[in-house]
């Protein structure tokens, strides 16, 4: 079987990529928040300021343990479950 990372609403990639770092942030995997394009992220100010792990924002997911990559997929989810269930709640 093959599995592909394809989004279903490709405009909301933006969208998920800054939630992507503002987990990891509040997970403490990483130190700053991201910015998309515009320096403005929900939680800047706690974590003193929006450039990311680096100086540039890059963060190399590929030496993050893999156990902390799935809390931060898990994390993701939870949240975009719960915001569906509001959203079908208030159908």
């Amino acid at each position: 079987m093959s599995r592909s990372n394809r989004k279903v609403v490709p405009e909301c990639a933006g969208a998920l990529n800054q939630m992507k770092y503002e987990i990891a942030a509040e997970l403490g995997l990483i130190s700053g928040g991201y910015a998309a394009g515009s320096g403005d992220t929900e939680f800047a100010s706690e974590l003193g300021g929006t450039s990311g792990s680096g100086a540039s924002g890059h963060v190399n997911w590929e030496q993050m343990a893999t156990r902390d990559v799935g809390s931060i997929g898990g994390s993701m989810t939870r949240r975009l479950v719960a915001e569906a269930e509001r959203v079908l709640k208030g159908l």
